[in-house]
């Protein structure tokens, strides 16, 4: 009991932590910046809605909702997707690029230092080991 209470509370604590430092230090919320960190990562810096939906565990209809946000901004634009016109493709632009840069360091500090720095390496490796094998049940649903 006392491990799964521990693990709530850094499932509540942890998104919380990081939103507010996101927030203070490059005005986004951590929701906006996962998005574009996906969309970085993405081959041509885009991926399909439902698949960027799937990746940053969200529904369709909310990353919709930050994705028109991110719209007005300028950092990601939408445009169907050319084997399935039903769909569309969420792009990174060079200015969403650019504020994903400037948030970066503040962002790795502070997951360092909420995180990693309390962790020996073998810690590190078997919280990489745990949540591998977590990961699966819930990506399915």
């Amino acid at each position: 009991m006392r491990t799964w209470l521990n693990v709530a509370q850094v499932l509540m604590l942890l998104p919380a932590a990081l939103d507010r430092q996101l927030r203070e230090d490059a005005g986004i919320p951590h929701a906006y910046y996962q998005i574009l960190a996906t969309l970085s990562g993405a081959d041509g810096r885009c991926l399909r809605m439902t698949d960027l939906a799937r990746v940053v565990g969200t529904t369709t209809s909310r990353l919709s909702h930050a994705v028109a946000s991110l719209e007005q901004r300028g950092w990601v634009r939408r445009q169907a997707c050319p084997s399935d016109k039903r769909g569309q493709v969420a792009h990174l632009t060079d200015a969403g690029w650019e504020t994903l840069r400037a948030a970066a360091p503040g962002h790795v500090e502070e997951v360092r230092r909420l995180v990693f720095d309390n962790l020996d390496p073998e810690e590190i490796a078997q919280l990489g080991t745990i949540t591998a094998k977590m990961l699966p049940p819930l990506a399915a649903g």
